[in-house]
């Protein structure tokens, strides 16, 4: 007969302690544990087995996990079993930090085992020094690859491109393809296309795997490609390259030098990390908080954040210095102190809902110039009718707080004044900023507050010095 207990633990959803994760999707701190007891006791064969199904997504999540003298004996106690792809999912200063401790020849023979796109991005943030010396250990062909490929602008379409493409000439058939595709060792491991080249590696176009597969062999490949074809500039920059996947549903492109020839290719996985990358940095950026991660220290941190703190402080300066123009204004009605913060932080919070919805359409560019024109007229419309309607919710609440209507007709005004500022102020900032060549995700949020704050406390404070005769 099964009791109560029984019941509750069947019932009860408990986590695998051989699992990774848990439950929520975070880490098994058990399963952590166990890790590292088993790297303090220099037991290889343990660490090797725990490690060997991880994804390296995984086994980037671990490395993140663990302090850095426990991450330096995990990849050396691993050797040759250690998959370098981790290094790619993990936070620059981890990775930065943990290849210093490493031997160069170490990092040179786990970086050879990479796609060059994932090579690139391990040795791109890596002093030129170290970074030399780990090229000079590889094969001359890999070495001149990954010299080419990080000559490039950094954030380009030629950081990210793999330099490992399947190129065909016109003039073959689909049976001869396939016999070379079936014969030759040094092809790309994944891929979903088939690029047609001339003799100078100039795409003439493309095949999808689809359409070649369904080919009989004695087709030939210039009957059977796709003319229109849409390739990459090895320099454009890698945000331009995402639009160009979403705008065409993309799952790979062609990347060409500026002789329009075929040096790489980029694919959609490699897309997917630069969108999150682009999103996250403006995110950081509008918070003022530069490329901070989370693995920084306290004074990295400091360092981060303290700059842009500066320039709040010189702004709420001058906010500070509107109110004080009104001192013998508030001295006589100390309810104004009360209420002028809720005017300037709904200015505030209205500016940023703005800010943030142009910030965004500026980094899509889905801007043009009609559309600028009616997004314009939506906010400044959108702002007066929210003032509108919170003027009426606040004078009603001062109203009933204070028993005094013509209080809350005060602050109902300067509610009305404050939001069409602030949706004009949310949209003109950043689109001015983004005409000077500055990135309005940088300085748009501290421009739109202060004019949030100075015009709700003049509005306020002089419509309620007005109206009450208090000048």
């Amino acid at each position: 007969m099964t009791n109560e207990s029984d019941i509750a633990e069947i019932g009860e959803a408990r986590p695998d302690p051989n699992a990774l994760r848990g439950p929520d999707d975070h880490l098994n701190q058990d399963w952590i544990e166990r890790l590292r007891a088993h790297l303090s006791a220099g037991e290889e064969h343990d660490v090797a087995e725990m490690m060997e199904p991880l994804h390296a997504s995984d086994a980037g999540d671990v490395l993140e996990a663990l302090e850095q003298d426990e991450r330096v004996a995990l990849v050396q106690m691993l050797g040759d079993k250690f998959d370098y792809l981790a290094l790619t999912e993990v936070d620059d200063n981890v990775r930065t930090d943990l290849i210093e401790e490493l031997p160069a020849e170490d990092v040179a023979r786990g970086v050879a085992t990479l796609d060059n796109d994932d090579a690139v991005y391990i040795l791109e943030d890596m002093d030129a020094g170290d970074r030399e010396e780990i090229l000079a250990q590889l094969p001359a062909f890999e070495r001149l690859s990954l010299k080419r490929s990080l000559d490039f602008p950094e954030d380009s379409a030629g950081r990210r491109m793999q330099t490992d493409f399947i190129a065909i000439p016109p003039f073959w058939t689909v049976g001869q393809t396939i016999d070379y595709l079936r014969v030759e060792k040094e092809l790309p491991d994944e891929f979903y296309q088939l690029y047609v080249v001339d003799p100078g590696y100039r795409v003439l176009g493309t095949i999808p795997l689809d359409k070649f597969l369904r080919s009989k062999r004695q087709v030939r490949i210039e009957n059977l490609m796709n003319h229109d074809v849409l390739t990459v500039e090895a320099t454009e920059d890698q945000e331009e390259a995402a639009r160009d996947f979403e705008r065409y549903d993309l799952v790979e492109v062609g990347v060409v030098d500026e002789n329009k020839r075929l040096v790489g290719v980029l694919t959609v996985d490699d897309i997917v990390d630069v969108i999150h990358e682009e999103a996250t940095e403006d995110i950081k950026l509008l918070g003022g908080v530069g490329d901070e991660e989370l693995s920084d220290n306290v004074l990295s941190t400091v360092r981060s954040r303290a700059p842009w703190l500066v320039v709040n402080l010189f702004t709420a300066m001058l906010a500070s210095f509107v109110i004080s123009l009104f001192n013998a204004t508030i001295e006589q009605m100390v309810a104004l102190a009360a209420l002028m913060p809720i005017v300037a932080s709904m200015g505030g919070n209205a500016g940023t809902q703005t800010m943030t919805v142009t910030v965004r359409a500026l980094a899509t560019r889905d801007l043009d110039r009609g559309r600028v024109r009616r997004l314009i007229v939506r906010e400044v419309t959108g702002g007066f009718l929210n003032g509108c309607i919170f003027a009426v919710l606040i004078g009603a609440i001062t109203w009933l707080r204070y028993a005094n209507l013509s209080l809350g007709m005060v602050i109902g005004l300067a509610m009305i004044i404050n939001m069409i500022a602030a949706g004009s102020a949310g949209i003109l900032i950043p689109l001015t900023l983004n005409r000077l060549k500055v990135d309005p995700a940088i300085a748009s949020s501290v421009f739109v507050t202060t004019v949030t704050d100075v015009i709700g406390f003049f509005a306020f404070l002089g419509l309620a010095g007005l109206w009450f005769g208090l000048f």
